[in-house]
């Protein structure tokens, strides 16, 4: 029988009961969906992985496409924000190389990737924002707010 996951992706299991940890299955226990396993079992070539665990495939062109076929599976919640840039340039062409061989260039400015943090409790929230506290810096002497009533200064240009 198949039963839907949170996320829609058919997985077997029966109706009532959760899924057990197996090959079906990521890391986290989250469901990949059936097809997607079943295509890269048959079509998929693996061609590395990233700091975060996730997988990268290639396959032939089906049909009547030119270019190879490349793909990722996630290690988790599949996110896109969680492929970092050499990968990214990879998957979408840019690069002929993936990074296991053509090793990417490091330098010592460079941050190391981070996925999208919004909708997080780590998300990036300025001096002011509500869940920041709510209170925010007083306006200097430079700030003077507009009044409608006001005479019109115009300075020489």
């Amino acid at each position: 029988m198949t039963g839907q996951s949170a996320a829609g992706n058919a997985i077997f299991r029966r109706p009532g009961r959760a899924p057990k940890p197996g090959k079906w299955l990521s890391n986290n226990g989250s469901a990949m969906s059936f097809g997607t396993r079943l295509f890269t079992w048959l079509h998929g070539t693996y061609v590395g992985s990233d700091s975060a665990g996730n997988r990268y495939y290639r396959g032939r062109p089906i049909g009547q496409r030119k270019r190879e076929r490349r793909w990722v599976i996630y290690a988790g919640q599949p996110e896109a924000s969680k492929v970092p840039a050499e990968w990214h340039g990879w998957l979408h062409g840019t690069q002929a190389e993936p990074p296991t061989e053509l090793k990417p260039v490091h330098y010592p400015w460079m941050k190391p990737h981070l996925p999208n943090l919004t909708g997080t409790p780590l998300a990036y929230r300025p001096p002011g924002h509500t869940l920041a506290g709510g209170r925010r810096a007083a306006a200097t002497g430079d700030y003077q707010a507009w009044s409608p009533d006001a005479p019109v200064t115009r300075t020489p240009s």
